[in-house]
């Protein structure tokens, strides 16, 4: 357990607190490509506690701009996309990418006032499908050449689900290897020609066995926690017999998010956006390394668990997640269908909007959950003392690739070389992706 007034330092995201102050230093995936689709272009953003509007102008350049207009405060998400820019339907002020005011139209003629005006802006790019803000001070930092932003857009899937709790819990059950083989545990394998776009379901590198029957059968890995240059590399051993090891490996990207193995071929690197303290939204890009994702069956599947616009789930506490007790005693560990992402949107949930941490008890599993608090920690204290965080700030961010990630059976003695091979291979067979891994 911890302190009190350390969880709140944790948790907290607005603009003046600790761990907000280290987020904004970071890139933010603040919307999805695709929820700029359509006759308007035009939408409202909430993270970290702050209110924006994201739009892309007639030339098709993106903009995001803090929303109330700074004439009266009125809301910006209502903005005609017109002349260049997003216009306030109030008294008509006009605004572009950048947050210069083009035009005040209800002033006199030869009035220079919008000189004089700017509506604060931030810097967006477009990455795989999702596009990333920055919502700090200063200068941006480069972007690490991670294999989801490598590959082209023919090999990436984008997407998104709101959670009703704080960033850091759901942050927390994605570098947790040990919950796999309880909260995601299925009492039979099923059939693997239906395992592509779902996780744990398909067979591990190098084996024919499914991962759900590894998870099940294997339900104590002994895990190793490394600090890396862009966070931690997180791995979780399964002893099989006396000459065969599975060996998973997993990393967090600081400071929120990480990258996993979801079969033999495909990995997920997957953020979590705070929309405030209390609300996250998981935003994963898909990344195959061989053929193109299959995008319309990947977002199929996901649609039939989640509501558009806003990627609201169709399940949560409202509908106990959809929880039968028949289903639980015979068919899955929690009861509560096969979507991963349910299960774990439920740990989350439960354990409170804000997680209250001095009643917790970590285990010897939880190794990498107390390693990134100490990150986070760490971070916060160099922000006060007026330095930035120790990773990813410097162009030196750029060199890191990767992160290797993979399932694999190795031999019991060499794991750590075969596992390293296995990731070798799988990028050497990989028509996009560069051979070198992230730093080791």
């Amino acid at each position: 357990m911890i302190p009190a007034e350390q969880n709140e330092r944790l948790t907290r995201v607005g603009p003046a607190t600790p761990g907000g102050r280290v987020l904004r230093r970071y890139w933010q995936p603040i919307a999805l490509a695709d929820e700029l689709e359509g006759p308007r272009p035009v939408r409202a953003v909430r993270a970290l506690g702050q209110d924006f509007v994201l739009f892309r102008d007639e030339a098709g350049r993106l903009g995001l701009l803090d929303r109330d207009c700074p004439h009266r405060n009125a809301d910006l998400a209502f903005g005609r996309l017109e002349d260049g820019g997003l216009r306030c339907p109030f008294h008509g002020w006009l605004f572009d990418v950048q947050g210069k005011c083009l035009d005040t139209p209800a002033e006199p003629e030869g009035s220079t006032l919008c000189t004089r005006i700017r509506q604060r802006s931030y810097p967006v790019v477009l990455r795989s499908g999702v596009i990333f803000a920055f919502l700090g001070e200063g200068e941006a930092p480069p972007f690490p050449a991670l294999d989801c932003f490598t590959a082209p857009d023919s090999h990436t899937f984008a997407f998104k689900g709101l959670i009703a709790c704080n960033w850091l819990q759901a942050l927390e059950v994605g570098i947790d290897p040990a919950h796999a083989s309880f909260l995601h545990r299925f009492f039979e394998d099923g059939d693997a020609a239906d395992a592509y776009g779902k996780q744990f379901r398909a067979t591990s590198d190098g084996s024919d066995l499914p991962m759900t029957y590894v998870l099940r059968e294997y339900a104590r890995p002994r895990i190793e926690v490394e600090t890396t240059d862009y966070g931690l590399r997180v791995t979780a051993l399964r002893t099989i017999n006396e000459a065969t090891t599975h060996v998973r490996v997993t990393n967090l990207v600081f400071p929120q998010a990480f990258v996993i193995p979801m079969s033999a071929e495909m990995t997920i690197t997957q953020w979590h956006l705070p929309v405030d303290d209390t609300r996250t939204y998981w935003v994963a890009i898909f990344t195959s390394f061989a053929k193109p994702v299959d995008r319309a069956q990947m977002r199929a599947q996901r649609l039939e668990s989640y509501s558009l616009p806003d990627y609201l789930p169709k399940l949560g506490a409202h509908n106990d997640y959809g929880f039968d007790p028949e289903e639980q005693a015979s068919a899955t560990y929690t009861g509560m269908g096969e979507d991963i992402n349910v299960h774990d949107q439920w740990a989350v949930e439960s354990q409170g909007a804000i997680q209250d941490r001095t009643r917790e008890n970590l285990a010897s599993s939880d190794k990498a959950i107390a390693a990134n608090r100490r990150l986070l920690m760490r971070a916060m204290a160099a922000m006060e003392e007026g330095r930035l965080p120790a990773l990813m700030q410097d162009a030196a961010a750029t060199g890191i690739v990767g992160p290797a990630t993979i399932d694999t059976m190795a031999p019991s003695a060499e794991w750590q070389a075969r596992w390293r091979e296995a990731v070798a291979r799988r990028r050497g067979a990989a028509p996009w992706a560069p051979p070198a891994l992230a730093a080791e």
